[in-house]
């Protein structure tokens, strides 16, 4: 009876855990590791803050008394800006040398006291000037000094957070130009260079 009995027990145990194995090996499953989306850093403007100074390197034509004078300018400037978000704010003394003369005319020189406005657009700063401007000039053979006003339009560019390179496009008028019976006006296209420290 024990010989029947054992193996009688043995099948009575398969047959009660055969259900456990009826659905066979399956893989266990393995949970992926969830990364987080990278943060959103929104691109913010460069802060064009702190002073500067540099050199431009240009040409001019004028009118009137300087009708149809054409030629090289070049000179030195500094100035402050003081950045407020999306708009700049900022002043600017340049002195501009010049050869810009016709037969009876030269302009010698430039000095230019400059306010400049603008819009922070990142790496570039996009202005409009206006402000004072001293000249001195030859008008048919007579020295002549004068202070009138110069306007116009510019933009600088961020090469890096030192170095800043850009254009400035000015009209200067000065009427009756030092009692000498003639209206003085010329117009300046200037390539710049600038530190900012």
């Amino acid at each position: 009876m024990k010989r029947i009995a054992t193996p009688v027990l043995v099948l009575s145990a398969m047959a009660l855990s055969a259900p456990a194995f009826a659905g066979g090996y399956s893989e266990p499953v393995i949970e992926q590791p969830t990364i987080a989306p990278a943060p959103v850093v929104p691109v913010s403007g460069t802060d064009w803050t702190g002073g500067y100074a540099g050199a431009t390197l240009g040409y001019g034509w004028g009118n009137d008394a300087l009708d149809d004078a054409d030629d090289m300018t070049y000179g030195l400037f500094g100035g402050y800006n003081y950045d407020f978000g999306d708009f700049v704010l900022g002043g600017e003394l340049e002195y501009l040398g010049s050869e810009i003369e016709n037969d009876t005319a030269n302009l010698d020189d430039l000095t230019r006291l400059k306010l400049r406005a603008g819009y922070d657009a990142g790496p570039a700063l996009i202005y409009g000037v206006v402000g004072a401007a001293y000249a001195n000039a030859d008008i048919g053979g007579v020295s002549y000094d004068d202070t009138g006003y110069t306007y116009g339009i510019g933009v600088d560019y961020a090469v890096t957070d030192s170095i800043n390179v850009g254009a400035e496009l000015l009209q200067n008028e000065f009427d009756e130009f030092d009692n000498s019976g003639t209206d003085l006006s010329a117009t300046t296209l200037g390539a710049r260079v600038s530190f900012k420290f």
